[in-house]
């Protein structure tokens, strides 16, 4: 999906990257006289209802799932070094049971699959294996919950934003076939719509990229500390049935 959203946003840019930017250009030196939150509002509302408000409802559904997935792998992200020490540790003073004490009072996906390995030592070192390689996926899953809605606002918000400037190039040009002549000030209207719409569908895929690169990010480092830990927790518990 980002590798369609490319290839889209960089057609769009190919076709409509002189007027996008002369569009770009004229709110920045109205912001500049105005007040940039008075500008935006402007030429929000000249964009038209329809598709603008589609595109903003995209961005504001878009950073409420990013905001949400960030507080989550953050409150999901714990220090892995000192847990895993810290289970060691556990496990040759009190044994499993007190290791699965402290797993079951820390937070965090690395904790849970401890526990689950550990609540599987007293079978085999195997069952204790599956246990932890399964329980992975499952914590794998809600690491990356609803970051597909993400990914699929990215992508919609320029093609709202490309949908509009199509369809105000097309009144454009239907008042051209009406009238029978060219006029700049009849077809005007029309193309600002339709350039506007462009420029906002755009930002609203950048902004919400950048979160989205962000989750990525933090989702693999979080899955790496797992892995990682997963073998280190088999380790220990090969050394205990020895």
């Amino acid at each position: 999906m980002k590798r369609s959203f490319s290839i889209l946003a960089m057609s769009g840019l190919f076709v409509l990257g002189t007027n996008t930017a002369s569009a770009v250009t004229l709110i920045q030196d109205d912001a500049a006289a105005k007040g940039f939150t008075q500008v935006l509002k402007e030429q929000f509302i000249q964009g038209g209802a329809s598709f603008m408000g589609i595109v903003l409802l995209c961005l504001i559904l878009g950073l409420a799932v990013a905001i949400e997935r960030i507080i989550f792998l953050n409150m999901a992200t714990t220090n892995t070094t000192k847990l895993k020490e810290a289970v060691e540790a556990a496990l040759k003073s009190g044994g499993v049971e007190a290791a699965k004490d402290l797993c079951r009072d820390t937070k965090g996906p690395v904790a849970s699959i401890f526990y689950q390995g550990l609540d599987r030592a007293g079978e085999s070192v195997e069952s204790a294996e599956k246990a932890v390689v399964a329980y992975g996926g499952v914590q794998m899953g809600q690491l990356e919950k609803n970051v597909s809605w993400l990914s699929l606002f990215i992508a919609i918000a320029p093609m709202l934003g490309f949908m509009g400037t199509v369809i105000g190039m097309i009144q454009a040009f239907q008042k051209i076939a009406a009238v029978g002549n060219l006029s700049a000030s009849l077809i005007a209207g029309d193309i600002q719509v339709a350039l506007l719409t462009t420029v906002f569908g755009l930002i609203t895929a950048i902004i919400l990229q950048i979160f989205y690169n962000y989750i990525i990010a933090k989702i693999d480092g979080i899955v790496n500390d797992m892995e990682d830990s997963s073998i280190a927790l088999i380790d220990m518990l090969v050394d205990i049935k020895k």
